[in-house]
């Protein structure tokens, strides 16, 4: 088991939204994306932030997209579509939608539009 499985959600999205903040992105853009991922609205991603879900407990709480599929590419040097494990592959396209963002693509494009 990889450490960031039981690294709670809440210890990490600060680094995220730094992370699009400092290339000229939005807090809102990234919380619409993990919506867009998971289907939780700003209440249950509030809620998650709150109770220091672990990432394992955020993913397994999550409706996923039914168009995460469509969400390829390389994340620290391994394509998210090859990650075996599952959980772990939920939190490389969080990854890879958080780079999308800070890159400066298009919304509708990293939402799969």
């Amino acid at each position: 088991m990889s450490r960031i499985f039981t690294t709670s959600f809440a210890s990490v999205y600060p680094h995220y939204v730094a992370k699009v903040e400092r290339k000229g992105r939005t807090k809102a853009e990234l919380d619409q994306v993990i919506e867009w991922l998971t289907g939780f609205d700003d209440a249950a991603l509030s809620a998650h932030l709150g109770a220091d879900t672990t990432f394992e407990d955020f993913f397994a709480a999550a409706q996923l997209n039914p168009n995460v599929s469509l969400i390829t590419g390389v994340v620290c040097g391994v394509r998210v579509e090859e990650v075996e494990d599952p959980l772990m592959q939920k939190i490389r396209y969080l990854d890879k939608l958080v780079d999308e963002i800070a890159k400066g693509k298009a919304m509708d494009k990293i939402l799969r539009g």
